[in-house]
């Protein structure tokens, strides 16, 4: 459901000023049957290891109450219908995302994991791909500003997962699961490189206000957030406990719902550049003139040629052609 949760704030934040709202149900339908196909998955290839840990012995497959056969048929199934949807209701970029991450999660990430700790940050990368998928689900294409979600998320999930190994890796290592935490006796690198990443999300917040893809607000909002989840990051490093630790599990645990709904809150539809990036949805609309004339011979016969590119899915506003100074009178005979 996170996933999918994700998925939706990416294809609003790309839809512009109008959300296609069956578009938006059949990306996220589309993304939960496929992030079914890989977890159903991982638990097919994880039976043996599954069955040795306490978090994870009761799961369908090693508690004996669903057969191999049938979760491999379910993966399959589930996982080409959910990639079929999105290529004929959504686009075939979308697709391609979708089946990709399949593969990364069920194919690489989760062998990986019984064989080096840079399996953690392979997940990130898989956990950040969904609200790309949903951005692209909506707007047919990547571009720079459809990827501060996707950022968010990927550091997001270091902090997450590293608090969570710390407080499972005697399960994690019972389980044969080669962590970053089973090899830090003292956890210091563990909350190091927590901390870290926490770091890393303070800016996202003014990149997202730099990019126009949200207002002043959310990048105050994002800042106090941030602060909040690296004060506890902060607050582990120093003391690495496990009461520390499940502190800044918690503190993830609250980060993302609030950083998504600040910026679904806050997102600005009008943003230039992103329009500007969509040049397949163009309309013509009067402007100021480009060309003064066609006939210097005939003053006559002067003709004023206005071009301008608007995006379809935005209202033609006033403003639209001097958007880097939004804050200028607009003259009167934009209008006229």
């Amino acid at each position: 459901m996170l996933v999918v949760a994700t998925s939706g704030t990416g294809y609003v934040l790309g839809s512009g000023n109008a959300v296609d709202l069956a578009g938006l149900c059949y990306t996220c339908a589309g993304t939960m049957m496929v992030a079914a196909s890989a977890n159903s998955l991982n638990q097919v290839f994880e039976i043996n290891n599954d069955a040795k840990m306490k978090r994870t012995r009761l799961r369908p497959l090693p508690s004996g109450r669903i057969a191999i056969p049938h979760a491999v048929t379910w993966a399959s199934s589930v996982g080409f219908a959910g990639t079929a949807l999105l290529a004929c209701k959504a686009n075939m970029l979308a697709a391609g995302l979708a089946a990709s991450n399949l593969v990364l999660y069920a194919f690489v990430y989760t062998p990986l994991k019984q064989v080096h700790p840079v399996n953690t940050w392979v997940g990130a990368v898989v956990g950040a791909i969904p609200p790309l998928l949903g951005w692209a689900a909506a707007s047919g294409q990547i571009s720079l500003n459809g990827l501060i979600l996707p950022a968010a998320l990927y550091f997001w999930q270091i902090p997450h997962f590293m608090a969570l190994a710390y407080l499972c890796r005697d399960d994690y290592a019972a389980g044969g699961y080669r962590m970053f935490s089973l090899a830090d006796a003292s956890g210091r690198r563990t909350a190091a490189v927590a901390f870290r990443n926490c770091l890393y999300l303070i800016p996202l917040g003014f990149i997202a206000y730099d990019w126009g893809v949200a207002s002043g607000w959310f990048c105050v909002e994002s800042s106090v957030i941030t602060l909040a989840i690296s004060a506890a990051a902060f607050s582990f490093y120093r003391d690495r406990t496990t009461q520390k630790a499940r502190r800044m599990f918690h503190a993830s645990l609250l980060y993302l719902p609030v950083f998504m709904s600040g910026l679904l809150f806050h997102r600005l539809s009008d943003n230039p550049q992103c329009l500007a990036e969509n040049p397949n949805r163009i309309i013509e609309l009067p402007s100021f003139p480009e060309a003064v004339t066609e006939s210097e011979e005939d003053d006559q016969k002067k003709k004023v040629r206005y071009v301008t590119a608007v995006p379809q899915r935005r209202a033609p506003v006033a403003y639209a052609s001097i958007a880097p100074f939004p804050f200028l009178p607009v003259p009167s005979y934009v209008d006229q």
